[in-house]
């Protein structure tokens, strides 16, 4: 005997049988977007005006033509449906438009952390660059009176040798030239 599938139990729901349609919300986003900027337009205006004024027009003036007589109410249901219509597709696109500023908001939010802590990165450095700088002045001030400290004492032990050396003006350019003068 082999297994049969296991029974279905009264407390789990059965699937649907029916095919929903797979919808993509970002084409139907975008969709409604462009019609709610289309309501937006001054063309949009424009042309429902003329539609309007043509409508009217007919109902009263062309007897033989007349489809929606003068309270309008066939006029009157276009624009209720047309509203009806139209106010949720704004209010998607108001949606979309606030998700999109979201995400804008949260990745300006992102590079401005970003940008404030290699501003304080570079300002670190910045200081100690400037506390080192500091330290070679120091450090070259203090090399350089030891060194003439220790030229007095050379002079002081051998007063002779004093009087032949050129004398050194600290470019090193007069011991180079009395090196090519010898």
């Amino acid at each position: 005997m082999s297994k049969s599938a296991p029974r279905p139990r009264l407390y789990t729901p059965r699937t649907s049988r029916l095919v929903a349609p797979r919808v993509d919300t970002d084409a139907v986003g975008q969709a409604t977007e462009s019609i709610a900027r289309f309501f937006g337009t001054g063309r949009y205006l424009l042309i429902q005006t003329v539609l309007v004024v043509l409508w009217i027009l007919i109902n009263v003036a062309a007897v033989g033509l007349r489809f929606d007589p003068y309270p309008f109410i066939l006029l009157n249901l276009a624009f209720s449906t047309q509203a009806a219509y139209a106010a949720p597709l704004i209010l998607l696109a108001q949606n979309r438009q606030e998700n999109r500023d979201r995400v804008a908001l949260e990745e300006d939010r992102r590079r401005d952390e970003e940008t404030k802590a290699d501003t304080e990165f570079l300002a670190r450095e910045l200081a100690a660059l400037r506390l080192a700088i500091g330290d070679v002045a120091k450090t070259r001030d203090s090399l350089r009176r030891e060194l003439e400290d220790l030229r007095g004492l050379l002079e002081d032990r051998h007063p002779d040798r004093t009087n032949k050396a050129p004398a050194h003006s600290g470019d090193g350019s007069d011991s180079r030239a009395a090196k090519t003068t010898q």
